[in-house]
C-alpha cells in the first residue's frame, strides 16, 4: 500500500510542477494557462453562452464571468447579445484573442515535448497505457458514485 501512495504522490508532484512551467511559460507570451482554457474552448467550439463555458469547463458560473469580463477587457473575447434570450450574451473569441492562444501555445508544447523527451518511444507507450488505465478507472469510480447518488436521490423522493 505505501507503494501506491508513494507513486500518487509523484505523479500529482509531476502534474504540478509541469502545471507551473507550462503556465509560466504561457504567461510569458501572454496569457496564462488557465485564461487559454477559455479562449481554447471558444476557438474550437465557436461563440456560445458563458453558461455553456461554465458547463463545458466545470466551472462555477461566477469564475466564467469573472474570466470573461478579464479577458474582455483585454480585448481576447467579446461579448454581443443573444438574439434567441436578451438577457444572455454570446460570447466569442476575438482576432486578437486567436494571436495571443497561438502564440502561447508554442512555448507550452515546446516545454511538453521538451520534458517527455527523457523517455524514449517504448516508455511513453507504457506511460500512456498505464496513465489510461488509471483514467478508465477513475472514470468507473465517477460512474459508480453518480449512481450511487441518483440511487439515493430517487429514495429521498
Amino acid at each position: 500500500m505505501k507503494k501506491t501512495f508513494e507513486v500518487s504522490d509523484r505523479l500529482f508532484e509531476l502534474y504540478h510542477r509541469v502545471h507551473r512551467l507550462v503556465n509560466e511559460s504561457m504567461t510569458e507570451e501572454g496569457v496564462s494557462l488557465a485564461r487559454s482554457k477559455f479562449l481554447f474552448f471558444l476557438s474550437k467550439l465557436g461563440p456560445c453562452r458563458s453558461t455553456d463555458i461554465a458547463c463545458a469547463l466545470n466551472f462555477a458560473p461566477r469564475t466564467v464571468t469573472e474570466a470573461i469580463d478579464g479577458l474582455e477587457r483585454d480585448r481576447l473575447v467579446m461579448r454581443k447579445p443573444d438574439p434567441e434570450d436578451r438577457r444572455a450574451k454570446i460570447v466569442s473569441i476575438t482576432e486578437t484573442g486567436r494571436v495571443v492562444l497561438e502564440a502561447a501555445e508554442h512555448p507550452r508544447k515546446q516545454l511538453i515535448e521538451e520534458i517527455f523527451s527523457a523517455l524514449d518511444d517504448e516508455q511513453l507507450d507504457q506511460l500512456y497505457d498505464i496513465v489510461s488505465k488509471l483514467v478508465e478507472k477513475t472514470d468507473e469510480i465517477r460512474r459508480r458514485k453518480e449512481e450511487a447518488e441518483g440511487a439515493e436521490v430517487a429514495v429521498a423522493r
